[in-house]
């Protein structure tokens, strides 16, 4: 009898630690494996919900290199990163190194500053389109008064895609800002003391030690620019809806309305799994290019 409760002890024992992982691994499996399986069966058939799925072999994965619209969405995205992330970066990076400094009221900027990144996306995108309007927007009533003329900034094709860059990049500015605060922080300031003593100007400790210290920073904002970047959807979905003539339309957005519109899944999930890829690679690149420099 002993022999066996004790068993029973050590079986418990080695139980207790698979209990205490399984919640996270049944979210695991179910949010996570459970779509990633079903999303590249699904590139193998064609499916609109309602009918039964229907095998179509590579049709979908051949579909995308003679669908211009796709292509059209991905340098739609290219263009709003090329704004993005070197915006993103140089007004994070300005606003880290002032806040780095002893200022007044450094603590309430610094807040001030992270407020839009936990406002609703939909609430600032919604603000945004207000500013942005063309007869009644702030802004373009504000260049009336000063003089000028009005500008488009989400009718005219050449210009919306820089309003909705303009926009994402004060909405997320304020965690890069604290990312950056973070890497300076960690900058010896005996370095700094050495360059007072050779004379060096403030651009040149910034240059030459600033930012080779802050590289992994530098390069960790480049990656978290790039995939909020590619995931690009709720700015064009609710301020143009893809529009004037397609120029703000993102690929996340024209998988969706592939997905929920035209109701091609199949499609929807090959052209998602194919957006993962070409993000796998973007970032790889980046860091590549990154390290070398």
């Amino acid at each position: 009898m002993k022999f066996d409760v004790e068993i029973m002890k050590r079986s418990k024992k080695q139980l207790l630690p698979y209990l205490m992982v399984s919640p996270y691994l049944t979210h695991l499996l179910v949010f996570t494996a459970f779509p990633v399986v079903f999303s590249i069966i699904l590139t193998f058939h064609k499916w609109n919900i309602i009918s039964p799925m229907e095998f179509s072999g590579l049709s979908n994965w051949q579909h995308i290199f003679s669908d211009r619209l796709f292509w059209k969405a991905i340098l739609n995205t290219l263009v709003f990163l090329i704004i993005h992330i070197p915006l993103q970066i140089v007004v994070a990076l300005t606003l880290a190194e002032v806040l780095n400094r002893k200022i007044m009221f450094r603590g309430f900027f610094r807040a001030a500053f992270f407020i839009p990144v936990v406002v609703s996306g939909v609430v600032v995108t919604i603000l945004w389109q207000q500013l942005f309007g063309y007869d009644t927007g702030v802004i373009n009533r504000l260049l009336v008064t000063l003089g000028l003329g009005k500008v488009g900034w989400l009718i005219d094709p050449n210009v919306a895609m820089v309003s909705i860059a303009l926009m994402a990049t004060w909405k997320n500015v304020g965690l890069y800002v604290i990312l950056f605060l973070v890497g300076l922080q960690t900058v010896p300031k005996q370095y700094y003391e050495a360059a007072d003593l050779e004379g060096a100007s403030h651009w040149q400790k910034f240059i030459r030690i600033t930012v080779p210290m802050i590289n992994p920073t530098i390069f960790m904002v480049v990656v978290l620019s790039t995939l909020g970047g590619f995931s690009l959807f709720i700015e064009p979905y609710i301020m143009t809806g893809g529009g004037p003539l397609n120029s703000t339309l993102s690929a996340v957005l024209y998988i969706y309305k592939q997905a929920f519109e035209y109701y091609h899944m199949g499609y929807s999930a090959t052209l998602g799994v194919f957006f993962a890829f070409l993000i796998v690679l973007v970032v790889v690149m980046q860091k590549r290019f990154i390290e070398k420099e």
